[in-house]
């Protein structure tokens, strides 16, 4: 009977939490959560009666990752700022059904590396609130420097956007899909070029076009396969992680209210931390 009401109370206290996480937040945030599932749940209604069931998959994954937001508060014991979440959800619906069912990665000029800017920062975002998770845990005798603590959400998101690419190279090799989109080029530099197997570097230049048994495929150039898109996904990976570790430095280090960490950096509430470990 004791566990069952131990149980029960714990039950309680959960619930009690949730209510509380949602009158936190801003109504902004629920405002861009309930358009966002709406046009999700209509795009997923539309496909479905054009027969296009790949396209209801993608919608039935964005509304199970929309929900990632709220697993990461419950379990990282944070609370995500306005700015932060709306750039979250707004990510995974840019991602899933512009990117992927609107073909914004084909028609959009760098929609890609934008969204890879984006998810660099939210990336070193998640790295940063675990860390100083554990940085403020009364329990934990852990402790980081603001300079580590930027550098392990540097490192965090820099591993995860490196992790993302070796997931797309095993999905194009695996199953001949396209998600390291190729790049037309016109100039290539390789020792495989060379003739004398000296390990001396050809340039070919002013490429205008290639030939594939005998055939031209007319694309104005050498198409190089995934290369640069990966490159140019981590440096911008790179950017948007280098870009939230300075913030969570200066917020770690002066612990600042001030309007870009008031929207960007997770906070840890502690009335919250005390429920999860009572």
């Amino acid at each position: 009977m004791k566990n069952k009401m131990s149980r029960q109370e714990r039950r309680e206290a959960r619930l009690r939490q949730e209510k509380l996480r949602l009158q936190k937040k801003s109504k902004l945030t629920l405002v861009v959560y309930a358009v966002i599932r709406l046009i999700v749940i209509g795009v997923l209604i539309r496909s479905a009666f054009n027969g296009q069931i790949e396209s209801v998959y993608t919608c039935l994954l964005t509304l199970v990752l929309l929900l990632l937001p709220s697993i990461l508060e419950r379990k990282l014991g944070v609370r995500l700022p306005a700015g932060l979440e709306i750039t979250v959800v707004v990510f995974i619906f840019a991602a899933e059904i512009l990117g992927e069912i609107a073909c914004f990665y084909v028609t959009v000029p760098f929609w890609d590396k934008a969204l890879h800017t984006t998810s660099g920062f939210i990336y070193a975002a998640v790295g940063y609130s675990m860390a100083d998770v554990l940085n403020r845990h009364k329990k934990v005798s852990f402790e980081l420097s603001p300079l580590f603590l930027a550098l392990v959400a540097f490192c965090f998101s820099m591993t995860i956007g490196a992790v993302w690419e070796i997931f797309e190279f095993s999905v194009d090799n695996l199953f001949h899909r396209d998600m390291q989109k190729d790049t037309v080029i016109q100039q290539i530099t390789s020792v495989a070029l060379d003739p004398t197997n000296r390990n001396i570097p050809i340039t070919i230049s002013n490429i205008q076009d290639v030939v594939v048994n005998g055939e031209s495929l007319g694309l104005g150039g050498y198409l190089d396969i995934g290369l640069y898109d990966t490159m140019g996904d981590l440096i911008v990976n790179l950017i948007g992680a280098v870009v939230f570790s300075v913030i969570g430095y200066f917020h770690q280090k002066h612990r600042k209210k001030s309007v870009v960490t008031q929207l960007f950096v997770p906070q840890v509430d502690e009335k919250e931390e005390d429920v999860q470990h009572e």
